[in-house]
């Protein structure tokens, strides 16, 4: 079993930034993959980044360019830099990570961009 705690959810000013983290705990596994997704009020989870073991990143493109993905680092812990924080940004934010053959889900970290 793997556990996963989100935090570094916040409420901001649009263009400002925020640094949300992932980590993973349990015993004997490694991280094959690990996602980030996000919810709006009223919309379907959307997928935001993702980063594979070998360090490949993918990005949606409502987030390329302002976002950036980290490698899991020794302690099991990933992160996720947002930059340019804009009001659509505004969503619970949820970590998923791929170990010992399956999903991982977090319980999510609230973002909130807002003048």
């Amino acid at each position: 079993q793997v556990q996963l705690l989100e935090s570094g959810g916040d409420s901001v000013q649009p263009g400002g930034s925020l640094t949300l983290s992932c980590a993973a705990s349990g015993s004997d596994f490694w991280i094959e993959r690990m996602r980030w997704e996000r919810q709006a009020p009223g919309s379907q989870r959307e997928f935001v980044a993702s980063i594979t073991a070998d360090g490949i990143r993918h990005y949606a493109d409502s987030v390329r360019g302002r976002f950036t993905i980290s490698r899991v680092d020794a302690r099991n812990t990933g992160t996720l830099q947002m930059n340019s924080l804009i009001p659509d940004d505004t969503a619970v934010y949820y970590c998923e990570v791929r170990a010992l053959g399956r999903d991982y889900w977090g319980k999510g970290t609230q973002v909130t961009v807002s003048s």
